[in-house]
């Protein structure tokens, strides 16, 4: 689960980290309270949505004047401007899609005196099962650009989890950064203060971009993007209150309802299937056939016909899809529940666009005997790669 900048600096303030007092607005009156309580004489606007690249971005509906979704203001009244401009309004950036994302709250915050901008973040290594910190002197930029053009300027460090941070790992965090005085004492300390919101919370990933180094020698955290561990959310509720569905996909918010595997893509073929390798292999051979899958679905090993009809109607809702690709392959769960699920959706969503079956597994043949017999339009396929390119046939008229 993602979160907005202003509450993922709540949440690392709340641990000790050096984060700006800021105010989350809602509305031009919540700026205009929130610019009062703020003492200036620099204040930050920044659109909240769930994406990076937000200072770099461009709003569809923008007028002639600044651009982007971070600016600064040097007055209150240039402040309110900039509410005006980006509220309620559409940002696009490099992570968002050319559909961007409406921009329905904004964080007002303290400026701050910039001597240096530098890059931190935490993320759990999958090679070595442990926490690690990434850190580089190129703070501001993509870290994926760094690491392409000067990959000898980011520092690895994975943490021990017997011992967490120690001072030699602050130490060798602040050795990466160049840090001396105040900044490397503050980064030794800041480095533990992450490490424990990072496991107490049970996040995913936490990335401060860019960790500043102020010109009074300070250190402090000027952007967060933090997400969580989806399955240990149920010992956070605190953490659950902060979603925010609306930067969500509808689609998704109601997979999860019925207890679906689904992630929304951008492609052009829907896919059910059981199991994430099986649904791994089949978006692959779909991509093979030179086409792109339009989501990820996993209905699970038990799904049961309501299931089964669900995750159907759940695809459909995507006006990207062209055609849908079925690839089950029956244990626990038998082939004649999907047969029945599948045509009970079909026969209420009145699908008008291609349908690819296989079916292979438990009551197989009694599958294929139940759709065969439906009376539907539904083209039968014998294995994957016959699927795929039946389905990638069918797309393409």
């Amino acid at each position: 689960m993602n979160i907005h900048e202003h509450q993922a600096k709540a949440v690392l303030k709340s641990f000790g980290a050096p984060v700006a007092d800021g105010v989350a607005v809602f509305s031009l009156a919540d700026a205009e309270a929130a610019l009062n309580k703020l003492p200036g004489p620099l204040w930050v606007v920044k659109s909240q949505i769930h994406a990076g690249g937000r200072g770099k971005g461009r709003f569809i509906e923008a007028e002639a004047g600044p651009k982007g979704g971070v600016r600064l203001a040097f007055s209150k009244e240039q402040a309110l401007e900039h509410v005006k401009a980006m509220l309620g309004r559409t940002l696009v950036t490099n992570q968002t899609g050319e559909h961007g994302k409406q921009v329905n709250r904004l964080y007002i915050e303290d400026g701050a005196d910039i001597e240096r901008e530098l890059y931190l973040s935490l993320l759990v290594d999958r090679a070595t099962s442990k926490v690690a910190f990434i850190a580089s002197t190129e703070g501001g930029m993509d870290i994926e650009e760094v690491a392409h053009a000067t990959p000898e300027k980011i520092l690895t460090l994975q943490i021990d989890p017997e011992t967490g941070v120690t001072d030699a790992d602050g130490g060798r965090v602040a050795d990466a950064l160049k840090l001396a005085g105040d900044a490397r004492a503050d980064m030794v300390a800041l480095a533990k203060t992450l490490y424990r919101a990072f496991t107490e919370k049970d996040m995913a990933m936490l990335e401060i971009n860019p960790l500043i180094v102020m010109k009074n020698g300070r250190l402090r955290v000027l952007d967060a993007k933090v997400s969580f561990d989806g399955n240990a959310l149920f010992r956070h509720p605190d953490i659950q209150a902060l979603r925010d569905t609306t930067e969500e996909d509808e689609k998704e918010i109601e997979a999860k309802k019925w207890d679906l595997a689904y992630i929304a893509l951008n492609g052009t073929i829907g896919c059910m299937v059981n199991g994430a390798g099986l649904a791994m292999a089949t978006m692959d051979i779909i991509k093979l056939y030179g086409e792109e899958p339009a989501n990820f679905c996993d209905v699970g090993g038990g799904a049961g016909k309501e299931k089964v009809a669900a995750a159907f109607k759940i695809i459909m809702k995507d006006p990207n899809v062209k055609g849908i690709l079925v690839n089950i392959f029956g244990g626990i769960m038998k082939c004649d529940v999907i047969a029945e699920g599948v045509i009970a959706a079909v026969k209420e969503t009145n699908l008008a666009v291609p349908l690819v079956v296989r079916l292979e597994g438990t009551n197989v043949d009694l599958g294929k005997k139940i759709i065969a017999e439906s009376g539907l339009n539904v083209i039968p396929a014998d294995d994957l790669d016959d699927a795929a390119q039946k389905i990638v046939k069918a797309v393409r008229g």
